[in-house]
């Protein structure tokens, strides 16, 4: 164990994040950590790495290890260029490279002793350079900012001028040369496109050292993860596997949970009514036996509501008008920038009900093209043609459809007038705001809430082709499967552009690959495109790094025949067997609810007696006839036995009705 995360429990303002919470990293371990947004994985973070300190528990690592962490964004300023801000994470072995080339010079001037004790110690230091594989830091730099994506012409920018994606990307590949024991990873794909994202999942399997990840990306986490440790509700849950393997058993849990709780919620429920229902018999024994059920009710430990699945955000996207079979034709389109070409003669055609994704590299031109198909930027030539029917619903990143200044609420009213009060705040709820969330305004509200009221609007207008741009972005992975599942189930047509892979791979029908100034088209979703994309590139382009590709003409763009899934048969086994001991146990309860009848009215029915029996034992003309008294003495004595036992078969029966 390289790291030991004790009982952390840590507050704010008197509001519990994490509550004893406990997990630990092994060494060579690939550990994600996921949750919803809020849920406290940054605090957690955050305590590990000794920027916050936990109101109880500790974090201990072991002894000489070594760990590194990246945040999110990365706000470095510095005249260094690229390649000289990596080289300092090699700066030992560099500086052991210097001396070894210094050590080689000064021995053409010495001899005798002097001699002798520099090639001892040039031996040592040639040991030490092998032990951290100096010979290798130059390729190791090298390799490092190519799998991150930046090009050789590149390697001398300064780092003062780079975007902010761009100094995460530095800082990433900076952390990932020292090599420390414990790397960890604060949402490392941010900043990638899709061939960084899987050179980093490469490098990462590949590397000697633990790792923990706090992630969204699921396809990123499915390829990484062999543990998965979930923030929920102020508690930590860890599950051994990837995250397909922690979201089955998350399900188990979950519902190992429900079932629990509900269990108890009604044997609690039932011993309440028992106790009422002996209190009602008003006799001393029963109302003895009341308390004592009391007594065992108040030493239950009850057990917590498991929480609520945020599945509130079931978002039913269907177009009020159908479009015709043809929804989009692109003809030759091209556009650039100056001197810097992002692509020429594309050709595309979208049928109604298709749902394409267009993938590629960072800068190929995938934003700019769905803003051409939107009309919000010109094209350089082309022609473009929209179906019979079809109306754009658009989502862009930036969220330009929102109005800062407005308030939720007043974000869909003025947008939808003809909605009332009680649509409006259902819309809102099914994109998980509620209550008072509704006031909030635009401008203060978080990229993925705002990403989630862009949402709401798309939903409630009458489109029937949606044009999504990196719909998933600033979405936590509940929202994420929500989107998913509206997506999947959406009957109109929708093109989008996504880095997401595992959105991607539960949405896509076809993939369009931007790569080489052209569109190369896929009829499957990623798992599809990934067993295909090296033999269509080398088919193609004739090689499998397509970066300095050539134009290939609109031939490139192609349908490709592909059958539909086949349905798989049903093997579950016949229902027969069940119907028949549903039967049986439909006939054991009414068989139990009748003997629980016949046992109360027989209780009640001695009970009146009884009061019977009390009211005569006071009547003054019965107090002279000893024979009477003894009659209904030994009556009422003969009473009290049979309700002591019914009271017993009563108990019997109603934990079993």
């Amino acid at each position: 164990m390289i790291l030991s995360v004790h009982a952390i429990t840590k507050s704010f303002d008197g509001k519990d994040i994490l509550r004893d919470a406990s997990f630990h990293v092994e060494k060579n371990e690939k550990v994600a950590i996921v949750g919803i947004n809020g849920a406290g994985k940054t605090t957690l973070v955050k305590l590990i790495i000794g920027e916050l300190t936990p109101d109880d528990g500790d974090v201990t690592f072991s002894k000489d290890v070594t760990w590194g962490y990246l945040a999110q964004d990365q706000n470095i300023d510095s005249e260094n260029t690229i390649y000289d801000e990596l080289k300092e994470a090699k700066k030992e072995a560099i500086e052991l490279e210097e001396n070894i080339r210094r050590a080689e010079e000064d021995m053409k001037h010495l001899e005798g002793d002097e001699l002798s004790a520099l090639l001892n110690r040039y031996t040592v230091m040639n040991e030490e350079f092998q032990r951290i594989s100096g010979y290798a830091w130059r390729s190791e730099v090298t390799g490092v900012l190519k799998g991150l994506g930046f090009i050789e012409e590149e390697f001398g920018k300064k780092i003062s001028t780079l975007s902010g994606g761009q100094k995460t990307r530095v800082c990433l590949g900076k952390l990932l040369l020292t090599s420390p024991d414990l790397i960890i990873l604060d949402e490392p794909t941010n900043h990638l496109d899709m061939t960084s994202i899987r050179w980093l999942e490469n490098y990462l399997l590949n590397y000697k050292g633990a790792v923990l990840i706090v992630s969204h990306d699921r396809y990123f986490l499915d390829k990484i993860a062999d543990k998965v440790v979930e923030v929920e509700n102020t508690r930590v849950f860890s599950y051994t596997g990837n995250y397909s393997a922690y979201a089955v058993k998350k399900e188990q849990r979950r519902q190992t949970e429900i079932a629990a709780y509900l269990k108890q919620q009604a044997e609690i429920k039932h011993q309440e009514e028992v106790i009422a229902k002996l209190k009602s018999f008003n006799r001393e024994k029963s109302i003895k036996r009341a308390e004592s059920r009391e007594k065992m009710l108040d030493k239950i430990e009850v057990l917590d509501k498991p929480a609520e699945l945020n599945d509130a955000m079931k978002i039913t996207l269907r177009p009020n008008m159908e479009s015709g079979v043809d929804v989009l034709t692109l003809e030759d389109v091209s556009k650039s920038f100056g001197n810097e070409k992002l692509f020429s003669g594309l050709c595309m055609d979208i049928k109604k009900g298709e749902h394409v994704a267009i993938i590629g590299d960072n800068g190929t031109g995938k934003t700019t093209l769905l803003k051409i198909i939107n009309g919000a930027e010109p094209m350089d030539s082309g022609r473009i043609t929209l179906g019979v029917k079809v109306h754009i619903g658009y989502y862009d990143q930036e969220h330009h459809v929102l109005h800062d200044e407005k308030t939720l609420f007043e974000e869909i009213s003025d947008a939808y007038p003809s909605l009332n009060n009680t649509e409006i705040r259902n819309t809102l709820a099914a994109f998980l705001f509620t209550g008072e969330d509704v006031f909030k305004r635009i401008g203060d509200l978080s990229g993925g809430e705002k990403g989630r009221v862009s949402l709401a609007k798309l939903m409630l207008s009458d489109a029937n082709f949606l044009i999504l741009d990196e719909p998933t972005n600033h979405l936590d992975i509940t929202s994420k499967e929500i989107l998913e599942s509206a997506i999947r189930g959406y009957e109109g047509t929708v093109l989008y552009v996504s880095h997401d892979r595992y959105f991607i791979n539960r949405t896509a029908t076809r993939i369009l690959d931007l790569t080489g100034g052209q569109l190369v088209n896929y009829i499957g979703n990623y798992d599809y495109y990934l067993e295909h994309v090296d033999e269509r590139m080398e088919r193609l382009f004739g090689k499998r790094n397509v970066t300095d590709a050539g134009t290939i003409g609109a031939a490139v763009y192609k349908y490709e025949n592909m059958e539909g899934p086949v349905p798989k048969k049903d093997d579950s086994p016949s229902g027969a067997d069940d119907w028949k001991a549903r039967k049986q146990e439909q006939a054991r309860k009414r068989k139990a609810e009748a003997a629980l009848k016949k046992c109360e009215d027989e209780i009640e029915a001695l009970e009146a007696r009884n009061s019977e029996i009390d009211a005569l034992l006071s009547d003054p003309s019965i107090g002279t006839d000893l024979a009477k008294l003894r009659s209904l003495s030994d009556e009422q004595n003969e009473i009290n036995e049979k309700l002591s036992a019914l009271y017993d078969e009563w108990e019997e029966l109603s934990s079993d009705a």
